[in-house]
């Protein structure tokens, strides 16, 4: 939901985009089952991906089968995970990053009762990241660090540095402060002693710290409890008559434009086992309650804040850098998220339901900022990010928007009864590792030589040696035993008069004043004494220096006479390295051209051989073919004579058939004739048939020539009955009349015009190897 402008933060200036961003680290823990005969619904399948099983009894898709989804992040830690192991992925490197002058934010994220707490803090000898992440701190800052009060909170987000005598009178200021009374605790819980939380042998260190600057560690821890914030390291005094509630604090944004809690109590310790009393003391005013779901539920977000202020030492190694703008902060935030959980589950009513409800809408404002981040990196759009919306989205914006590294842990309890809440997170984890951070820059360095640290210790232990052996006091002008000897100095009284006859405060303060006086003139006198001796030392180590010096002078020729000698050798020495690489180049060129010659030798050898053997085979086969084609032909000439003998037979018996069938037709027309003019006139002469060596002999003739064939019919009708004839000659020869009166009429139904019929066109018939084509009657 947008807002109004009125009271906005004003827009940090944008940044160059061609920063380097890197993906939010997204690790997985999985805590073991409560009980062993307890269903499981999570399986780790690598080192980086997880498998949920839907439980017996759930459908997880419409159809109603069971639906397995893989999820994958940048680690899996399995339940046999050692608390070591997880802090040297996770927590290590966030360290290393906040002694270099980054920024680092870590927190935990999962259902409740998945193991988050214990991640972040752990158990006596089982610490957490938390506790390793301080003692890593303090073992590599520890003999770089600056007395109390050196750097001071400036309450605006920043630190201030203060001279020894400021910070002097701040440390007996803090020790003449009576006590203020504590508010008593309701859990009266024994502190756990911080040698039992880590094992000294799992003590870890970084070793690429600057040891010419000096650390201070300031600790600050509040709650996030339905989205107010509340501090947990504030001293309030207690009032047993009417005892005041905490006040919440207010998120305001400093110059650099990063958010901070206004008011917050900055606890400056030097040792974990102090750092992690402190975190004690908070841990103790978190809200916590017993749900249906945790006996221990945390009911507010937690937020422990480690600030590491660093400034470098002056030329000289003795102070630091009276410089304000050389002071470098970093601050690594490690979250503890109170878990998401479903008021039907834990039954919640009345203050853990508005509590239930407050943890689950910041969860999912957190939830709805990585949406809208991920779509405006991945889709280039410019969405207004809701991080006001939570207080807890709202305090971290700096780091999402490219102020440090952000690292995630998701717990994850395997239980089938959180299947659904553990699907939620894990739709948020996969979502969550797509978002990507700008990657923070190196902070500048000082100009200074390095190594001052060490000359000015060198330089103090010479010059004691010295002192000592020349009866000196041993005071020297030490600033370690100058300091041991101002904080000797016996603190100022009271100072404050309230009646007009007291008698007592003025002299006791003359008193402390005489002593201290006393005590400066006796510490003058000792540096006057001191300064004599150092004077005379020094001018011993001038002479000595300057004999030094022109040592060093004629060495320095010598060895420029030397380096020049070895410039030129070098030189040789590249050329002919040169050109021994030229020549190898070449022999390596002249190899593989002959290796390559010699390839294609072998495979056009093995070419030829292989196209000879192929030649080979096809003679081969050729003459294997020649041999069945002739086979072949002789069969096929053999079979199409025995055929053609055949096929002449048959011919010879059907011309024979047909003469016969003419003969008797013929017969049966002369009969039919001579009936039809048996009245009037004469029969004529009978035709004398020809023989049948004639017909043959004649049928031999006609096949010669197609117009003569025998196989064209004709019809006509004589004494009222259809007569059939092969030929026109013969239809002459027995009916004259009806070719007559056909001539005559020029058409009639039992025979077609003779006309046509003589210049039609002979078809041929199967005798003379054509196409039969008969005319329809």
């Amino acid at each position: 939901m947008l807002r109004n402008g009125k009271g906005r933060t004003p827009r940090p200036p944008k940044k160059a985009s061609n920063i380097e961003k890197d993906p939010v680290g997204v690790y997985c823990r999985i805590r073991p089952l409560g009980a062993e005969d307890e269903e499981c619904c999570v399986e780790m399948i690598s080192s980086s991906i997880i498998q949920l099983h839907a439980p017996d009894g759930l459908k997880a898709n419409r159809n109603g089968e069971y639906k397995e989804m893989q999820y994958s992040f940048k680690k899996v830690f399995g339940i046999n995970t050692t608390q070591k192991e997880l802090f040297e992925d996770i927590a290590r490197p966030l360290v290393k990053d906040l002694i270099h002058c980054k920024n680092g934010l870590l927190f935990t994220y999962g259902v409740t009762g998945s193991g988050k707490t214990f991640t972040m803090t752990g158990s006596p000898g089982e610490g957490g990241l938390l506790p390793r992440s301080l003692d890593m701190l303090f073992n590599s800052i520890g003999p770089s660090q600056a007395k109390r009060f050196v750097f001071k909170p400036d309450e605006k987000n920043g630190m201030e540095i203060q001279n020894q005598v400021e910070a002097l009178l701040e440390r007996q200021k803090r020790d003449s402060q009576p006590p203020v009374p504590k508010t008593p605790s309701s859990r009266q819980k024994a502190d756990p002693e911080f040698a039992d939380m880590i094992n000294p042998a799992e003590a870890c260190k970084s070793d690429s710290i600057d040891e010419d600057c000096c650390y201070s560690v300031f600790v600050s821890y509040i709650e996030i409890y339905n989205n107010y914030i509340y501090d947990l390291l504030e001293d309030a005094p207690f009032d047993p008559i009417r005892p005041k509630p905490p006040q919440s604090k207010i998120l305001r944004e400093d110059q650099n434009h990063n958010m901070y809690v206004a008011g917050c109590t900055e606890v400056e310790v030097k040792s974990t086992e102090e750092a992690f009393e402190v975190f004690w003391k908070g841990q103790k005013k978190r809200r916590i309650a017993n749900t249906q779901l945790n006996r221990e539920s945390s009911r507010s977000h937690s937020v422990f804040t480690v600030k590491l202020a660093q400034a470098p030492l002056d030329a000289d190694g003795d102070h630091i850098l009276q410089d304000k703008s050389q002071v470098n902060v970093s601050q690594l935030c490690l979250v503890d998220l109170a878990g998401s959980e479903r008021t039907s589950r834990t039954r919640a009513e009345g203050s853990r339901l508005r509590e239930a409800g407050n943890i689950n809408q910041s969860l999912m404002t957190l939830r709805t900022c990585m949406e809208v981040l991920r779509e405006n990196q991945m889709c280039g759009t410019n969405k207004m990010v809701p991080y006001r919306d939570s207080k807890v989205t709202h305090l971290f914006k700096n780091y999402f928007d490219g102020e440090g590294k952000v690292r995630m842990v998701v717990c994850v309890n395997p239980k089938a009864d959180d299947y659904e809440e553990t699907l939620l997170v894990m739709r948020f984890a996969e979502m969550t590792q797509e978002v990507e951070v700008a990657r923070p820059v190196d902070r500048p360095i000082c100009g200074l030589a390095a190594g001052r640290r060490h000359r000015n210790q060198a330089f103090r232990e010479e010059l004691s040696h010295r002192l000592q052996e020349r009866g000196a006091p041993s005071v020297a002008d030490d600033p370690a035993v100058l300091n041991q000897l101002i904080e000797s100095l016996p603190p100022l009284p009271c100072c404050e008069l309230v009646d007009p006859s007291d008698d007592q405060t003025l002299p006791r303060l003359i008193e402390v004043l005489e002593r201290r006086h006393q005590i400066r003139q006796k510490m003058t006198e000792e540096f006057n004494k001191t300064a004599i001796s150092i004077k005379s030392i020094l001018q011993q180590f001038d002479g000595d220096h300057s004999a030094k010096e022109n040592l060093l002078n004629d060495q320095r020729s010598k060895l420029s006479e030397k380096e020049r000698l070895l410039a030129n050798q070098r030189m040789e020495i590249e050329r002919l390295e040169k050109k021994s690489k030229t020549l190898e180049y070449k022999v390596d060129i002249l190899q593989k051209t002959t290796n390559m010659y010699e390839q294609d030798k072998r495979s056009l050898q093995q070419e030829l051989e292989t196209r000879e053997q192929r030649l080979q085979r096809e003679l081969a086969e050729k003459r294997r073919m020649e041999q069945r084609m002739q086979g072949a032909v002789t069969d096929a000439r053999l079979k199409w004579e025995k055929e053609c003998e055949r096929r002449v037979n048959a011919k010879q018996l059907e011309m024979q058939n047909k003469l016969w069938v003419k003969d008797e037709k013929l017969k049966q027309l002369k009969a039919i004739v001579t009936e039809s003019s048996g009245a009037g006139c004469a029969p004529p002469e009978k035709p004398e048939r020809p023989s049948r060596d004639r017909d043959r002999n004649a049928a031999q003739k006609r096949s010669a020539s197609p117009s003569a064939a025998p196989g064209n019919v004709f019809r006509t009708r004589a004494g009222g009955q259809a007569v059939q004839f092969n030929d026109i000659e013969t239809l002459r020869l027995e009916c004259p009349t009806a070719v007559s009166r056909k001539r005559r009429s020029g058409s009639d139904e039992g025979a077609a015009p003779v006309d046509n019929i003589e210049n039609r066109a002979p078809v041929p018939t199967a005798t003379n190897h054509g196409y039969q084509k008969r005319r329809k009657p």
